[in-house]
């Protein structure tokens, strides 16, 4: 990690596991009648799941396989998000929301392709991957517990289906590379 890592987490230490697990059940329970956040849902633990893995993995040959994986679900994720659903952000006054999950999620990109350029089985690796996994965790605590619940309960019946189709549509388009 580097200084600016470790200063930034210094300041902004990451929220509980318990704040995390309140975040979750709050989406969920506005998603129980299906539609994009139930989607969003799934996706948030297949990710994790996936930094799981990554971290899991024994050898470089598997945590890279594993690492071309998180970045294919995180690559579908966050444009099916930036397309269809910080535009429904932006549109019902959540302006701000929307433009701060657009640069968090360009950062996590970028760090994702610097993390590519590491021995995988390294510390610095490691690090890396620990410092992507909670930007991360704190991109979905905001979204889980806030933005999109309030997304869920305020957005017209109409703009929930076309969130949901547009959502759909383009995660689909870069979920045929995790076959």
């Amino acid at each position: 990690m580097s200084i600016l890592d470790k200063a930034i987490a210094a300041i902004t230490p990451p929220e509980s596991e318990e704040a995390r697990a309140k975040a979750r059940a709050k989406a969920e329970a506005a998603a129980a009648g299906g539609g994009w956040l139930a989607q969003v849902l799934d996706h948030h633990r297949g990710i994790e799941a996936q930094f799981a893995a990554v971290k899991a993995a024994t050898d470089a040959n598997t945590r890279l396989v594993e690492q071309q994986k998180l970045g294919l679900l995180l690559t579908a994720h966050s444009i099916a998000e930036e397309a269809a659903i910080y535009p429904a952000l932006a549109a019902e006054h959540q302006v701000g929301h929307a433009e701060l999950a657009y640069q968090e999620q360009s950062a996590a990109k970028m760090e994702m392709g610097l993390l590519e350029r590491l021995d995988p089985m390294s510390e610095d690796y490691l690090d890396k991957l620990g410092h992507i996994e909670g930007a991360v965790a704190h991109h979905v605590y905001s979204e889980e517990g806030t933005w999109f619940t309030k997304l869920a309960e305020e957005a017209s019946p109409e703009e929930q289906e076309r969130i949901t189709m547009r959502y759909a549509e383009e995660y689909g388009r870069y979920a045929r590379n995790l076959a």
